[in-house]
């Protein structure tokens, strides 16, 4: 008897379907009837984004999308209220508004006119025109919301975080990129510190400061004081972060993942502090911060072993740097020390040697290795990525080895 795919059975073709593309997902509902039944079933869209351009009415739009049972929605271009989003999905999980940049405070004011309990996720970067008056708006209808984005938005003072502070205490992520009106006082609310105003978002475990120029180790202090869950903390580009923050960092015994990139007052002294608190951090970066040299190697050897990631571009180590560090650093997987011009074969033969567990290493732009340095490194049994832009070499000497196959700057060991 012959067997057709005709005659498999909804639930099977519904499995199937699900480990389609979206574009493919929709294309098998037009085959026919039995497999439109089948791409209707709300597993085959399950955890999937629709993305939408809201130009013109389109009455089937989200009745289709709440048939398939799809509650996440990023909005590509927006020129139709945005109430006609939530009015038409009263059950979305997430809204990504990512770059719409005419949304207003009043546009968002119209749509967010009642509680939206089944809110988590809302996206909000580079909505440039949202101001403190829209976060008034969030932190009453949307209590329950987990993940907030606000990356761009510089029109976001201290008072908006006040409102996040007194209304979002469910919240786990919070992005914050370039907002420079924010200061220490806004990551007090945050934190807590203003009780008799806003009980604090307690329950933060991502947050995102890059580029808040106006933030300074008051701000660390705060945060290691009232947000005891915190497991990743961007401060990538914050000048007026210093080494004596990290003094309040380092007894933050949740964090995980610390970025310092590009924070010009971090110097040896600072990871000395980080090293020796009570931290777990499974990954650090302090590439371009120009004052941190070898002694912060022997620091991380001494206290921060566990490290899984480590990224070190620009900074003014060497050979004797690794040295003090490699024999420590048995977890580490990735490395990116790129732009480290003192390295030279003797480093990475250390690392070859020690770093047995290492996956990924950025050399991009360290001048002074040759080919018998990088064949010690291809030698690492868990190595799968080898960046080796900008990396100065004669045509004689490049390494013609078979395991690798070039990508652009990038190697990839096979």
């Amino acid at each position: 008897m012959e067997t057709h795919i005709s005659c498999l059975f909804p639930e099977i073709l519904a499995m199937i379907f699900s480990y389609l593309d979206v574009r493919d997902k929709g294309r098998v509902a037009q085959v026919c009837a039995a497999w439109r039944d089948a791409s209707y079933h709300k597993s085959v869209w399950r955890g999937v984004e629709a993305k939408l351009h809201l130009r013109r009415a389109n009455p089937s739009l989200f009745p289709s999308l709440q048939a398939r049972g799809i509650r996440r929605v990023q909005i590509l271009s927006l020129r139709r209220s945005l109430s006609y989003v939530i009015q038409g999905m009263p059950n979305i999980e997430s809204l990504n508004l990512s770059g719409c940049y005419n949304l207003t405070d009043n546009g968002l004011g119209h749509a967010f006119v009642q509680e939206i309990p089944s809110l988590r996720v809302l996206n909000l970067s580079l909505c440039k025109q949202i101001t403190d008056s829209s976060l008034g708006r969030i932190a009453q209808y949307l209590k329950n919301l987990e993940v907030l984005e606000l990356g761009g938005c510089s029109n976001i003072t201290n008072t908006g975080l006040l409102l996040i502070a007194w209304g979002l205490h469910r919240l786990k992520s919070l992005n914050l990129r370039s907002c420079r009106h924010v200061s220490d006082v806004g990551i007090g609310h945050l934190a807590g510190m203003t009780r008799s105003a806003a009980e604090g978002c307690l329950s933060l475990e991502y947050v995102t400061l890059q580029d808040c120029q106006k933030l300074t180790d008051l701000s660390l202090k705060h945060m290691s004081k009232g947000l005891a869950k915190l497991r990743v903390l961007n401060l990538s580009f914050c000048g007026g972060i210093s080494d004596a923050g990290m003094l309040h960092l380092s007894h933050m015994g949740s964090l995980r993942v610390l970025n310092l990139r590009s924070c010009d007052n971090i110097s040896d002294t600072g990871i000395m502090h980080l090293a020796m608190g009570s931290l777990r951090l499974a990954g650090l970066d302090v590439s371009f911060c120009d004052k941190v040299g070898d002694q912060s190697l022997a620091y991380v050897a001494q206290g921060l072993y566990g490290l899984q990631s480590l990224s070190l571009c620009s900074c003014h180590i060497s050979d004797d740097g690794l040295n003090r560090m490699v024999r420590q650093m048995h977890e580490l997987r990735t490395l990116n020390i790129g732009q480290c011009v003192r390295i030279t074969d003797k480093g990475l033969e250390l690392i070859a040697d020690h770093l047995t567990q290492l996956a990924g290493i950025d050399l991009y732009g360290c001048t002074k290795i040759t080919k018998r340095g990088l064949e010690r490194i291809t030698q690492l049994p868990c190595l799968k990525v080898l960046n080796l832009g900008l990396w100065q070499m004669t045509e004689s000497e490049k390494v013609r080895s078979p395991l690798f196959m070039l990508t652009e700057s990038r190697y990839w060991v096979s």
